[in-house]
């Protein structure tokens, strides 16, 4: 049904409802009341099957154990929440991540300031046995 054909019957419903008898109007009233009467019974009867199927006490029983469920869920969170913080482990990530965004920054300037250099190639003259030389040389000076 469409909108309009509900304000068209709406509007023929009050035009007759203006022109009824007092005799008419007093049915009228008779059979909203019976109506109601039918509608009472019919929920009545419906609450008593649906109790007595169990479906209420299901129900009841569903939603106390998910009220438990995230009780306790929310308080293992929170326990666990306290427990970092007391072992320092968020300020320990908050400080951490702090310091891997400090790095990544200075690896992009590092990468931006070698990208925008000339590549030049520099060849060194030291060998590897010069190198290795100069490591044992540095092993056996004793420190002061």
């Amino acid at each position: 049904m469409s909108t309009t054909d509900s304000t068209a019957k709406d509007t023929v419903k009050a035009n007759s409802i203006k022109n009824m008898t007092p005799e008419q109007t007093a049915e009228a009233i008779k059979n909203i009341a019976r109506n109601i009467r039918e509608s009472s019974y019919k929920m009545r009867e419906a609450v008593r099957a649906i109790r007595q199927s169990g479906a209420i006490d299901e129900l009841s029983e569903a939603v106390k154990e998910a009220t438990i469920a995230a009780r306790d869920t929310a308080k293992e969170i929170s326990d666990a929440a306290k427990d970092m913080r007391e072992r320092g482990v968020i300020r320990e990530t908050i400080s951490a991540a702090e310091e891997v965004n400090i790095a990544a920054r200075e690896t992009a300037q590092t990468v931006r300031e070698t990208v925008s250099k000339k590549p030049s190639v520099e060849v060194q003259s030291t060998s590897v046995s010069e190198k290795a030389t100069a490591r044992t040389r540095t092993k056996e000076t004793p420190s002061l």
